[in-house]
């Protein structure tokens, strides 16, 4: 029908009716005129095609936007205008949406008067009831900033990747909105993975340690359920895939937020820090253990106990045991074996601790020859069994390539709070202990006892008196005669130390007995003595007295020493003495230990050097004939002890003749201590007993007292 005709036929209708249909007409001619003036208007260009694809029609902002005349665009003369890298990646989509029938979104740059612009272009498929394509219909969007901004953005991250790769850090990069991962090439390295493998969280929590599993299970579990906080920090350790290394990744991650509040992307920085946190651990490490042993040292252990004491008071439930652990004669091992001998000593004690006192102790070595061990048990029976049994453990010999060493240490031992309420008193208990052990039960355990506390300031006491003595210059020897039996001559005197109180007068040497263990304190003592007694033989001398041989007592603490020989000598040269004039007399004890080859060394130099040696005490040590044998003994004093009860005891006479017997063989002379009566002196003269001492001859006596018993003899000898 034409146009015309369409006029005429609404023309003859009734007046009512062609009014209605005019009315519809233009109000439909309005709405298109509105449609077209609005996609006229529109930012985008609109524009259909046919089912083919061809395009058809295009809204007028096209030939605005692209200076490109709309007849040129129609058909696919638009593709002169994209950009000759878009046109095959365009084609590709459109080809593919053609065949699935399906929406088109591709993005290419199209030409225009300023240059290149990138566009986005959108079509969707208009179908009829069967389903066939009648037609496309799209839009085109200059999205040009938007791209700019893009690439800037890339570059901006591209520049950052690269300066993470330079400095070794790893990059895990999650886009939120596309459910989008990332490694980088680095990341994938520290976790010893295939580039190949893909960036999933469950890949990279199976590589941590379960101990921090957690961790990051709780920070990919954070981002699911929109965690805002924007920034995170954790360190976790890994398992390397690649080689099973054990290796500390330290994290530190952003979270982007969109406008509305939702994490939009998370981006992580990963550092393999294992170097930097080893170096750490190991300064640390050093701080706080024996470089020798392993063990934690004395600071590490207080701190330790201190925590172990705070512990102990919040429960009732265990007794918490403090043990101090002494290795015996290590000085004298380092003296004959050497340092390293004596440092394989301490390891072994180290280990032999750890290994015998189990898991839940801690070890210590405080320095030198001391350990120290904190543990609990449900008993103080059941602490004292487990120590006495790693005693038992350390008694094992020792073998190394050329020799084979002895290893015994002794014990003390404290319950918190029964013996100290604080870590200082505490060890001060046990060290009470030990202590004890040291004296009396050497290799054993001592548990402390209240009545050690007292024991210990009578020791401080007397230590803090023989300092003051040595300073002061307060040590007097007093002069014991000894006589020849066979005629009762003054044979020679034995010097007994003696010291001036100010009001309490003269001391005897119990009252500073500790100091005679003390090795500083001992050296003094004996430097003091040594210096009196030659002061006193050069007095005597130089009056025209004829001299005897003084005897000097040596404790054991002064072989510890090396300087020993050359210090008494030095004092004899000092007061121009001749060396047979010195007497020095020793107990066992000194020949007890490893110690003892270098004791004899010291005692034969004596001898080769003119000096007596006698053997003190004898009979109430050890393994007396070993050392009668082995060392330089020029004379045995018989123990008063023997002599006490010589007349009414067989088994003490039996001793002193079979000493006696003994001597006179080997051609040792002997003295007998502590003679009180006639019958014990002729007793010991029908005997053979050469020489004497004891009250029945004489008490011990100032020097003035001494000086004229022995001008006495002398005028005796001169008389004869």
């Amino acid at each position: 029908m034409r146009r015309s005709d369409v006029k005429h036929d609404l023309a003859s209708r009734p007046t009512t009716a062609s009014a209605s249909v005019l009315d519809a007409l233009a109000a439909a001619q309005q709405e298109a005129d509105h449609y077209r003036t609005s996609v006229e208007m529109a930012r985008h260009i609109s524009w259909s095609a046919d089912a083919s694809g061809a395009i058809r029609t295009a809204s007028a902002r096209w030939t605005e936007v692209t200076g490109i005349d709309l007849a040129e665009a129609l058909g696919s003369g638009w593709l002169d205008a994209l950009h000759l890298d878009d046109v095959e990646p365009t084609l590709r989509e459109w080809r593919l949406a053609l065949e699935s029938t399906s929406s088109i979104d591709v993005d290419y740059r199209l030409r225009t008067p300023n240059g290149y612009r990138w566009f986005r272009s959108c079509a969707s498929p208009r179908v009829d009831r069967s389903g066939t394509v009648l037609g496309w219909f799209g839009t085109l969007e200059d999205i040009n900033d938007r791209k700019q901004a893009e690439t800037a953005l890339q570059a901006s991250e591209e520049r950052f990747r690269l300066a993470a790769e330079a400095a070794g850090i790893g990059i895990w990069d999650y886009d939120v909105l596309l459910g989008k991962r990332l490694w980088s090439d680095v990341f994938r390295a520290m976790l010893g993975l295939a580039p190949e493998v893909p960036a999933e969280p469950a890949i990279a929590l199976a590589l941590v340690v379960p101990e921090d599993r957690s961790i990051l299970q709780q920070l990919v579990d954070s981002i699911s359920h929109g965690d805002v906080h924007p920034r995170f920090e954790l360190t976790v350790r890994i398992h390397r895939a690649n080689d099973g290394a054990l290796r500390w990744m330290q994290t530190s991650g952003w979270r982007v937020k969109a406008a509305n509040g939702r994490i939009e992307r998370v981006l992580v920085t990963i550092r393999d820090v294992t170097e930097q946190l080893t170096t750490e651990q190991r300064v640390r490490w050093a701080a706080e253990h024996d470089p020798l042993t392993g063990l934690i040292n004395r600071a590490a252990f207080n701190s330790l106990l201190e925590h172990a004491i705070e512990r102990a008071d919040r429960s009732a439930d265990a007794v918490l045991t403090l043990a101090l652990v002494d290795v015996d004669h290590l000085k004298e091992t380092n003296d004959t074996a050497g340092h390293d001998a004596g440092d394989l000593l301490l390891r072994t004690v180290a280990e032999r601790l750890l290994e015998a006192l189990g898991d839940d102790t801690v070890v210590s070595r405080l320095g030198g020859d001391e350990f120290a061990a904190i543990f609990e048990t449900p008993s103080q029976e059941a602490a004292e069994n487990r120590l006495r049994a790693a005693l038992r453990a350390l008694r094992a010999p020792v073998a190394t390539d050329s020799l084979t060493l002895d290893c015994q240490a002794t014990a003390g031992m404290a319950f918190c709070p029964q013996d100290g309420r604080g870590a200082r008193d505490l060890l001060k208990a046990a060290d009470l202990a030990l202590y004890s052990g040291k004296a009396s039960a050497r290799g054993e355990l001592s548990r402390f006892r209240p009545d050690m506390r007292a024991s210990m300031q009578r020791r401080t006491s007397m230590l803090s008196v023989a300092r003051m003595i040595a300073r002061d210059d307060r040590v007097m020897p007093f002069y014991q005669p000894k006589v020849r039996l066979s005629d009762g001559a003054l044979s020679g005197f034995e010097a007994l130390l003696r010291w001036r109180h100010d009001t309490l007068g003269i001391q005897g040497p119990d009252t500073i007995a500790a100091a005679f263990d003390d090795l500083a304190a001992a050296i003094s003592l004996g430097e003091r003595m040594l210096e009196r007694v030659c002061a006193d033989l050069a007095r005597w001398r130089d009056s025209g007295l004829v001299l005897t041989r003084v005897a000097v007592n040596l404790s054991p603490a002064e072989f510890r020493r090396d300087d020993l020989f050359d210090r008494i000598m030095r004092q004899l040269g000092r007061y121009d003495l001749s060396a047979e004039l010195l007497e020095l007399e020793v107990t066992e004890t000194v020949f007890l230990g490893r110690g003892a080859d270098s004791v004899g060394d010291t005692l034969a130099a004596f001898h080769d050097a003119g000096v007596t040696v006698a053997l003190d005490d004898f009979g109430t040590g050890y393994a007396s004939l070993k050392h009668l044998r082995e060392f330089p003994v020029d004379v045995i004093k018989i123990d008063r002890s023997f002599v006490a009860d010589l007349l009414t005891d067989p088994g003490d006479a039996a001793i002193v003749n079979a000493v006696l017997g003994l001597a006179n063989q080997l051609g040792i002379a002997v003295v007998a201590e502590g003679v009180e009566t006639p019958e014990q002196a002729a007793y010991l003269r029908e005997q053979n007993c050469g020489y004497a001492q004891g009250y029945l001859f004489g008490r011990p006596m100032p020097a003035h007292e001494a000086e004229a018993l022995l001008a006495a003899a002398s005028v005796r000898r001169r008389a004869c």
